[in-house]
């Protein structure tokens, strides 16, 4: 498997995409929605309405690059959804971490798990 560059910042789109967009499609809601350039390194992260199919767009050196994952197959409908996190108010762009990304991606539900403190060094 391609390991995606998760020591980038990393936005989820919050509001349901249309899985059949690519690229052009995508970077314009980065463009739009998220007020970014999609060439900035970071990844970028949209979600159907039924919450079973997630793409990631992102800037991978030479160019861009969609990684694609649905939970279900047709043949399993009820196979799984990904957890999307909720923003504060009407915000069309969410920031989250590399262990987030990896816990929807691996299907660990982000309203359960706990996070131990950690040292942050204060900007």
């Amino acid at each position: 498997m391609t390991a995606l560059p998760t020591h980038q910042p990393i936005f989820l789109c919050t509001t349901p995409t249309d899985m059949r967009k690519s690229f052009c499609g995508l970077t314009g809601i980065i463009r739009q929605a998220f007020g970014r350039e999609p060439t900035d390194g970071s990844l970028f992260l949209f979600v159907n309405r039924k919450r079973d199919s997630i793409k990631i767009l992102y800037w991978d050196r030479d160019g861009l690059a969609i990684w694609y994952k649905p939970t279900n197959l047709r043949s399993v409908p009820e196979a799984g959804t990904f957890e999307q996190p909720r923003a504060a108010g009407d915000q069309a762009a969410l920031q989250i971490d590399a262990t987030q990304l990896a816990m929807i991606l691996g299907g660990v539900s982000l309203q359960s798990a706990q996070r131990r403190k950690r040292y942050q060094q204060v900007a």
